[in-house]
């Protein structure tokens, strides 16, 4: 699990675009399976995907900034202590 947060931290554009580009995948993938329930134009389904997929995108961005919050400050207060 570290080796993936370290690629991760070291590549954090590259997953983002992976994440964003899965989500539209995905959302694409569901929308045409389940086009019997909801019949949509393709151009409106690629609308939706795109919501879906930035909707995610900046859920894993806020995640990334609450887990880069969190450690800043937990590595702080070690060095504080550290220098007590």
């Amino acid at each position: 699990m570290e080796a993936v947060q370290t690629w991760v931290s070291n590549h954090k554009l590259t997953s983002i675009g992976a994440i964003w580009a899965s989500a539209v995948g995905a959302s694409l993938a569901y929308n045409t399976f389940t086009g019997a329930k909801t019949p949509l134009k393709p151009s409106l389904r690629l609308i939706h995907a795109r919501m879906h997929a930035q909707a995610l995108t900046l859920a894993v961005l806020s995640g990334a900034a609450a887990y880069h919050y969190y450690e800043k400050n937990t590595s702080s207060k070690q060095e504080e202590a550290v220098h007590r």
